[in-house]
């Protein structure tokens, strides 16, 4: 029988989709570069091993799959991808269609789409989120490219996603680079709620004195409430976890020094590109930079002796419901950025991104998936271009957690605990609340020493300062 979709590329991530494809009924030809990777996947399959067809070739491999064929590719991001695309080509019709399922910088879907347009060939740049488990068990979804070659392959697409009361966590975003660029944003929202998650942790950690054990029992706590998320499941999970080599807790053990692939920085040079706020994003992407200097921080330590301090316990009374509260609010914060973000890219790609879609794609499968996902889609249907700050529902929430907030930044600024993602993302939320800011000051300088020119408050048209005067 003829494979219905073919995957190349059999890594952690392939395998996983590979296994997850077949095992929702679909047959599925599978290839990679190296022959024993594929006979070693196919020899470990299981009962889903009649349902995958390895090959040792890609003629074989295109040959196994019917016409008009669709084949996932998920190889490292970058010019390998390109070099598949172009080994493909030679062996693929006009209506045989590549979707790029890794996690390509959106620049360079786009600069893919418009090739197979010109050639007049189909081509898909889908972001999958979730990880090795999400692959295999049900990712969040988000495509991008022509929507007929989106239908084309959607009953596969959805049928292997994640499932959010019936509904499928895979949908098309838009055109050319929209699925890409939606996962980007998502990953640049995920480094910023993990970022958070760890400075409530220095909080407990530096400021308390707590243990990981009690630090696992007040994430697992709040995994209960108003902030139950994966990230918060598994943070708990991480801290009461213990090293089976020396018996001490798991994070005791963990070097702080934070890897990346690079997704959340290119969701902050995009912001900084359109012109999109989002300080938290930033924050959190450079926070990871700093984790990497290790010599560094330890020549600060030296210098200037270290900074985080015990909170007294006059200043320590309700601290953990505060800290609660405090991340609540920036991790609104976070995402009414990222939601910003997105409907930039969309009025300057005219991708016409459906946000309250991109809110229920990410409600299940994927990294940041929370139960507050769902509210938020409610707000988006509500009004799609308002801040989700100003939705009624979150700006109650922002309200009563306010003072929260203030009160663990303050603390975090007092006792020398590190909190960039939490205090941009309080000094996001304070600018937005300034009808007049300080940026006059900013145009009086830019005029000053550039001739910029300003706007007056009481007078139309642009202009200069006296000091510009001869």
């Amino acid at each position: 029988m003829m494979a219905q979709i073919g995957l190349i590329g059999l890594g952690t991530m392939g395998a996983a989709l590979t296994l997850n494809i077949a095992e929702k009924g679909f047959d599925i030809a599978v290839y990679n570069r190296t022959a024993a990777t594929t006979e070693a996947f196919h020899r470990t399959a299981g009962d889903l091993a009649s349902k995958i067809t390895p090959t040792a070739s890609l003629r074989d491999f295109v040959d196994a799959i019917a016409a008009p064929r669709s084949i996932i590719l998920m190889v490292p991001a970058g010019e390998v991808v390109d070099d598949q695309i172009a080994a493909l080509l030679l062996l693929l019709g006009p209506e045989d269609l590549i979707i790029d399922a890794g996690n390509a910088n959106f620049n360079d879907t786009r600069r893919r789409a418009i090739a197979a347009q010109a050639d007049g060939r189909p081509f898909l740049g889908i972001g999958v989120s979730g990880g090795e488990e999400g692959a295999r068990h049900g990712p969040s979804i988000m495509g991008g490219g022509p929507r007929a070659a989106w239908d084309r392959v959607a009953p596969v697409l959805t049928a292997i996603a994640a499932d959010f009361k019936g509904t499928p966590c895979a949908t098309w975003m838009g055109t050319d680079g929209a699925g890409h660029f939606v996962k980007a944003v998502h990953n640049g929202i995920e480094y910023a709620d993990m970022q958070m998650i760890a400075e409530t942790y220095g909080v407990m950690r530096d400021g308390l004195g707590m243990s990981a054990a009690e630090i696992a029992q007040v994430y697992e706590s709040w995994n209960e409430g108003p902030l139950r998320s994966y990230l918060i499941e598994i943070s708990g999970k991480v801290a009461a976890a213990t090293d089976p080599k020396t018996g001490t807790p798991m994070l005791d053990v963990i070097l702080d020094s934070a890897g990346q692939k690079g997704t959340g920085r290119w969701t902050a040079i995009e912001a900084l590109m359109l012109g999109a706020p989002t300080s938290a994003i930033e924050a959190a992407v450079g926070a990871r930079n700093l984790s990497a200097l290790r010599d560094q921080r330890q020549q600060g330590a030296e210098t200037f002796g270290a900074a985080a301090r015990a909170i007294p316990d006059a200043d320590a009374g309700g601290l953990i419901d505060a800290l609660e509260q405090a991340l609540l609010a920036g991790k609104i914060a976070c995402y009414a950025q990222g939601f910003g973000l997105l409907r930039a890219a969309s009025d300057i790609y005219n991708w016409d991104l459906p946000m309250p879609d991109v809110a229920r794609v990410w409600r299940a499968g994927c990294i940041i998936r929370s139960d507050m996902l769902d509210d938020m889609a409610s707000a988006l249907t509500q009004d799609v271009t308002r801040n989700m700050l100003f939705a009624e529902d979150f700006a109650g929430r922002m309200r009563s957690a306010e003072a929260s907030f203030r009160r663990i930044v303050a603390l975090g600024a007092q006792y020398g605990i590190a909190m960039p993602a939490l205090s941009a993302a309080l000094a996001y939320v304070d600018t937005l609340r300034t009808p007049r800011g300080t940026a006059n000051m900013l145009q009086g300088q830019r005029d000053f020493f550039g001739a910029h020119g300003f706007k007056r408050t009481d007078i139309e048209g642009d202009h200069h300062g006296p000091w510009a005067a001869p």
